[in-house]
């Protein structure tokens, strides 16, 4: 086995053999190129949070769009609302990215974490062969024994008056012993074809610039470039009875019927009232 390089060199990568380190010199050589949107890809063991250490950059601004920030373990990551995301070294994709759609009005740039998630989930279809549902907002469901279970989510926070960090982390390998809680899951435990995280993260970043390329060039229009129906069309949460647990302790219960224009969930309320959920927590009340 050719060795994979890291950052510190420490053996001790290798006391998990089904676990191998992300060779970052190959995804260097095969996400960065002239004319494409990745301009680096920096793999490191350890960190607190890929995204506050991205940010931290471009608030210097040390890194150009297209920025690509992986950690083999992160000790301090972060999903909405400040929970904590926490998974063995090696075990996932942990990874943030810095765009800066110029192009796209402010107003649009909410599509971006739903955006990432279509990108996410077509990508890992394709090299893992499992099928990736999206919760809205931001959480990637797979089937373990039957069972919908989150392998993933996505936190997307602004960099600058002109950037987004947006950061992904997906359990790859996690084995049932290691889930942090009893409702998560891992593309392993779902049946991937495939749980080499080198291609999974080729996979999803490739995915990830050509969903960006096609908003972008619409500028920022979900309809015009197929965003909106694509992920509609891969969002668990739609046709399902929810409650949206909102700020200011105020909770909507009613049918999830559509993701509006502006990325917002509608909810179909008991008294027919349409209303749309921009923020919050879905709890999905009624199975698929």
């Amino acid at each position: 086995m050719t060795p994979r390089d890291a950052s510190d060199g420490n053996s001790s990568r290798w006391s998990d053999l089904d676990r191998p380190p992300l060779n970052a010199a190959a995804l260097r050589r095969a996400l960065v190129r002239e004319g494409g949107l990745w301009s680096q890809v920096e793999v490191v063991q350890r960190t607190g949070s890929t995204n506050s250490d991205l940010a931290a950059r471009a608030a210097e601004g040390a890194v150009a769009e297209g920025a690509v920030l992986v950690a083999e373990e992160q000790t301090a990551a972060r999903g909405r609302l400040d929970r904590q995301w926490t998974a063995p070294p090696r075990s996932g994709l942990f990874f943030s990215v810095l765009l800066r759609p110029a192009e796209v009005p402010v107003a649009r740039w909410g599509w971006l974490p739903l955006l990432t998630g279509v990108a996410v989930a077509t990508g890992l279809s394709r090299t893992a062969g499992v099928d990736t549902a999206l919760k809205w907002p931001n959480d990637l469901l797979v089937t373990v024994g039957g069972e919908e279970r989150k392998a993933g989510g996505i936190l997307a926070e602004r960099a600058g008056p002109d950037g987004v960090v947006i950061g992904v982390g997906v359990n790859v390998t996690l084995r049932a012993g290691e889930l942090p809680v009893p409702h998560a899951g891992s593309l392993a435990l779902a049946g991937a074809v495939s749980t080499d995280r080198d291609p999974l993260l080729r996979g999803v970043l490739r995915s990830l610039e050509d969903w960006y390329g096609r908003w972008r060039a619409a500028g920022g229009d979900p309809a015009a470039c197929g965003l909106q129906e694509t992920y509609a069309a891969g969002c668990a949460t739609l046709g399902r009875r929810v409650r949206a647990e909102l700020p200011g302790d105020r909770s909507v219960t009613g049918e999830a019927v559509a993701v509006d224009g502006d990325g917002r969930l509608v909810l179909a309320t008991e008294d027919g009232v349409q209303e749309p959920v921009g923020a919050g927590d879905i709890v999905h009340l009624r199975p698929a």
